[in-house]
Parts: C-alpha cells; sequence; structure tokens
C-alpha cells in the first residue's frame, strides 16, 4: 500500500500523517507513507485545501482531519 500525505506541514497535516501511522500499526498493515509538500504537486491530486490523504495513487478525502475510526475505516476499505 502507498500512502501520501499531502499538505505543507501545517499542524492538521502533521496531525493526520500521526494517525496515518497509527492506523496502519494498529491494522498490522505494511505501507509506505510519504509527504508531500510542494503545492504545484499537491495541486497535482485536484486538492485544493489541505491535508490530503491520497492511498495508491487515488484522493481519499481533503480539507480535513478525519476521525481515527474514520481513518482507521478508510485505510482497511483500501487494502
Amino acid at each position: 500500500m502507498d500512502i501520501k500525505i499531502l499538505g505543507p506541514g501545517c499542524p492538521k497535516c502533521k496531525t493526520l500523517e500521526k494517525l496515518t501511522q497509527q492506523a496502519i500499526t494498529n491494522a498490522g498493515i505494511e505501507a509506505k507513507v510519504s509527504k508531500e509538500e510542494d503545492i504545484m504537486k499537491i495541486m497535482e491530486y485536484g486538492v485544493m485545501t489541505t491535508p490530503g490523504l491520497v492511498i495508491n495513487g487515488k484522493v481519499v478525502f481533503s480539507g480535513r482531519v478525519p476521525s481515527e475510526k474514520e481513518l482507521n475505516e478508510i485505510i482497511n476499505n483500501h487494502q
């Protein structure tokens, strides 16, 4: 699984990155997590508000930090 956190490094982006790492660990999933901070590259995904989450090349949400439960469900549904 390839996961990208989209965002310029704001507090919400950092929170999403932390929650994503926790969700992967809790689910026992092997995933590569990377962070994209370049605004031009973020816009290539069609994301205009950050943070955003991309799983296997598909934007699954943007503009907010989901609850831990919602994030767990999103990650489990994209295995």
